[in-house]
């Protein structure tokens, strides 16, 4: 309980949206550098920028925040957390407590183009399941995937970038 009470209280950010997105892209909660840069994926570490660049067929590296949201955007990808607000000392989601969810539903009402929910890692996909369940995305006609975090922290499971790589890509056939 200790642990709890000294524990900052994190709020999630926007969701990055735009147009017409077929995709949404779910993290738990960014980490501490992404929330006080207000930047999903802020942490050069973290292999979210890399693996999308690459399955989207980027070249060159991103030059701003700006210019990564832009790509997600034209490539009709979207971004949000499964978590609003938590309780967590650091950045790792296994110190996340008392998370309250974001409302996923209702963004899923805004736009129903979204033909996927993927989840970056087991945390986000745990919060969703537990707040929502998966029949309302199924009576949807939305798929929904768990793939490998592109955290830079250890897993249970580690992976490669090219494993990750592989994995995120199935995300495209849902374009």
């Amino acid at each position: 309980m200790a642990e709890t009470k000294s524990a900052a209280l994190h709020y999630s950010m926007r969701p990055m949206i735009g147009a017409r997105p077929h995709i949404l892209i779910l993290g738990s909660m960014p980490g501490a550098q992404s929330l006080k840069m207000q930047q999903y994926y802020a942490n050069p570490r973290n292999q979210f920028w890399r693996i999308l660049g690459t399955l989207f067929g980027r070249k060159a590296a991103f030059e701003s925040y700006e210019q990564k949201c832009d790509f997600l955007k034209k490539n009709q990808v979207a971004l949000w957390d499964s978590i609003h607000q938590c309780r967590r000392q650091g950045s790792l989601d296994s110190a996340i407590r008392e998370e309250e969810p974001n409302d996923i539903p209702g963004l899923l009402d805004m736009h129903p183009g979204i033909r996927l929910v993927a989840f970056n890692g087991s945390k986000s996909c745990g919060v969703f399941r537990k707040s929502f369940g998966f029949r309302r995305l199924k009576e949807r006609g939305i798929a929904h995937l768990r793939l490998p975090s592109t955290s830079p922290t250890p897993s249970r499971y580690p992976k490669s970038l090219a494993e990750k790589i592989d994995d995120w890509s199935v995300i495209k056939d849902y374009l």
